[in-house]
């Protein structure tokens, strides 16, 4: 059924105003322009942070570093499959048979090597444009967004 011009503009003008939908917006942007930095050194923003969060909290079970990225975990699980394949980690059995632990990989360190230079390239970019003080509010703001996300 198509719908009358009123009404496809009213759901337009829902749309624009969605906070997530502008979240989600945002987020895809970035993610290209990160990825357009980070595409020298092999690894998308995806890639480099999981390596980054496994890095900071190794050895991590796969739940802690599902609750640390806010990451469903079938997300997790399909992402942390990619960077195994291609030997960046290394996913080995818990002190619990049940539990898993993810491992940087030597290999995985050097593509974090390599990959933060152009990182910190994207990270200079963004916070370029926003500004140090704006982006420190934002991040603030995003920060409440995140634990309004993980009270549901």
């Amino acid at each position: 059924m198509l719908q009358a011009p009123a009404t496809l503009h009213r759901n337009a003008t829902a749309s624009a105003s969605c906070v997530c939908a502008t979240f989600r917006k945002a987020t895809r942007a970035l993610t290209l322009l990160y990825d357009a930095y980070l595409r020298p050194a092999g690894l998308r923003v995806t890639q480099y942070s999981l390596l980054k969060h496994v890095l900071a909290r190794e050895p991590v079970s796969v739940n802690q570093l599902a609750d640390a990225t806010v990451t469903d975990r079938t997300t997790l699980t399909r992402n942390l499959r990619v960077l195994q394949q291609r030997r960046l980690i290394r996913i080995q059995e818990g002190e619990d048979r049940r539990s898993r632990e993810v491992t940087v990989t030597p290999r995985g360190r050097e593509a974090v090597a390599r990959a933060t230079p152009c990182w910190e390239r994207a990270q200079a970019r963004v916070i370029g444009q926003v500004g140090a003080e704006d982006w420190k509010r934002l991040r603030e703001e995003l920060d409440l967004m995140i634990a309004l996300g993980r009270r549901r």
